[in-house]
């Protein structure tokens, strides 16, 4: 059912078109291997800035990219949406919803999910920001939220619509944390005058006593500085351990009304039918060794949030960032193409925040800063990460007309219509 034609090129499989297959499936164009690229979307989608997407800041559009666009003119890499089922490694076979087929070399990079830590609740009521119909499913609350705080009279129940509880204090909560500050102090009070903005409540849950774990103390200081500056309320040393909707519950027993509870406290891997458990790790990350190949299984490798490489200096494996992935996709792509036998070494090029107009942190191997400069660079290396230039052309129009007018014309609520529904009225 998937129709691959055969060729008389080893056949390479890979699984997901994030940072790390996108990036190893590039290395291929034009080479002398047939190169099959399955992921369930037929795009590729810039996760750093869902964020943005979601505080409408920028179209979804802006920030992915088609994969057939992004190999129209290489007939030896084929694109297939389809979702991966089954491994029979015996058989050097996966199947798929779309059928089965064989692979010569298997190459599993279909990054990680929202971890809800086994909380049905939460995984029922929270909002993941894992992917760009999600960013816009958290868009659309947003906003319907504030159309109806304007026709409710009753302070609680307003108070519902419009508080927001974030929990998780990484890169992507404080982002999140950041960018709704500034849409308080910016846009609230433009195009929603009867509501007082002054009502609006942030709320960002940090379960342990800093922000941005993973960065320098320096970061963490001044991102947390520059949050409580801006108005957002940071509670540290707690979690939230139950939201139904209308209330997010913490640990210490303290309940903070508010309908949107945004989740962004950890992630984790799919298990996948056909691997045993000894293969994984904390997190459902699959063991592989220093040339990214999965411990134990022939023909299989693995790439980005999914891989676990025990490495000097990372006990817990490798951060599940594009950076990792990046490198590891250009690396397996050499090792592949015998171009390299030398194991995998991750290189840490610095991690990156930002918080709002002129406010980023910055931490470099060599240098930490944070402020204005720290935000620019943090604007470019962004724009230079997506794909096609016509994203970064309109990013960058985006970015400086908000810069400039502290506004975006994106706050729609847009929601996909009920065929079925429309049929029968």
């Amino acid at each position: 059912m998937l129709n691959i034609p055969d060729s008389e090129y080893k056949r390479i499989v890979v699984i997901g078109a994030g940072f790390a297959g996108l990036n190893f499936a590039k290395q291929f164009r034009g080479k002398r291997y047939q190169v099959i690229l399955l992921d369930k979307h037929n795009y590729h989608q810039f996760q750093p800035l869902f964020y943005q997407v979601a505080m409408a800041g920028l179209e979804p559009s802006s920030i992915t990219f088609p994969l057939r666009k992004a190999f129209q003119k290489y007939d030896n890499i084929l694109i297939r949406v389809a979702e991966l089922q089954r491994i029979k490694s015996a058989e050097k076979r996966i199947v798929t919803d779309q059928g089965e087929i064989y692979y010569d070399e298997l190459v599993l990079a279909m990054g990680a999910t929202t971890n809800f830590f086994g909380n049905e609740n939460i995984a029922k009521h929270a909002y993941p920001l894992k992917s760009v119909s999600e960013a816009l499913a958290l868009r659309n609350s947003i906003f319907e939220d504030f159309e109806l705080a304007l026709m409710e009279q009753d302070f609680e129940k307003r108070q519902g619509y419009i508080d927001i509880v974030i929990v998780g204090g990484g890169p992507t909560g404080v982002e999140l944390a950041g960018a709704l500050a500034e849409m308080k102090s910016h846009i609230l009070p433009k195009d929603y005058k009867e509501l007082n903005s002054r009502e609006v409540d942030i709320y960002l849950v940090q379960g342990g006593d800093q922000l941005l774990k993973g960065m320098s103390s320096k970061a963490a200081k001044a991102a947390k500085d520059y949050l409580t500056e801006m108005g957002v309320k940071i509670i540290f040393g707690t979690y939230v351990v139950d939201c139904d909707g209308k209330q997010a519950v913490l640990k210490n027993g303290d309940k903070i009304p508010a309908n949107k509870v945004i989740w962004a406290a950890g992630i984790t891997c799919h298990k996948i039918p056909g691997l045993e458990d000894d293969h994984y790790v904390r997190g459902n990350r699959i063991k592989v060794n220093k040339h990214l190949q999965a411990e134990g299984l022939d023909h299989i490798y693995v790439l980005g949030d999914q891989a676990f490489v025990l490495d000097e200096g990372y006990e817990y494996g490798h951060p599940q960032v594009a950076q990792v992935a990046i490198q590891q996709g250009s690396h397996l792509a050499k090792l592949m193409q015998g171009k390299t036998s030398k194991p995998f070494e991750y290189r840490d090029l610095g991690s990156m925040a930002t918080i709002g107009r002129n406010k980023a942190v910055v931490d470099l191997p060599k240098f930490k800063f944070k402020g204005f400069f720290a935000w620019l660079l943090w604007l470019f290396v962004h724009i230079r990460s997506l794909i096609g230039i016509k994203n970064k052309l309109f990013v960058f129009i985006n970015w400086m007309w908000n810069y400039v007018t502290y506004d975006q014309s994106l706050r729609l609520i847009i929601k996909p219509s009920n065929r079925n529904k429309a049929k029968s009225d």
